[in-house]
């Protein structure tokens, strides 16, 4: 490449650059970044910190915190077998909770003192 053309070329580089900073300049976004550049940079200056400080505090890392240990688990006792015997039948029944149908009819037919009394120890 000739030395006039290697010349042209950063001449026209030149102007393209000359061109967009003109048209960044006259930019109002731009204007307003510098202004708050500007203010933030005194506003460090008055208190005395620098950019890192600064960024720490608008960000601020997230603190570990130690691991709680788990509350001990107790578990519950496992329910016991209750055995009812009907006297005059003989039926058995052996449940862990109240909710089984035919003690329930028992309860309802008999009432339910009378049916605990046919509970087996």
């Amino acid at each position: 490449m000739s030395k006039l053309a290697e010349f042209r070329r950063a001449e026209r580089e030149l102007q393209e650059q000359l061109a967009l900073l003109e048209k960044l300049q006259a930019d109002a976004g731009l204007q307003s970044e510098m202004e708050f550049e500007e203010k933030l940079k005194a506003l460090m200056d008055e208190y005395g910190l620098d950019l890192a400080k600064v960024v720490a505090i608008l960000n601020p890392q997230p603190v570990e915190l130690e691991p709680v240990a788990p509350a001990s688990v107790t578990q519950r006792r496992p329910r016991q077998v209750k055995v009812y015997v009907q006297p005059v039948t003989g039926k058995r029944i052996e449940t862990k909770g109240a909710n089984h149908a035919q003690l329930k009819a028992w309860k309802a037919e008999f009432g339910a003192e009378v049916v605990e009394g046919w509970r087996l120890a």
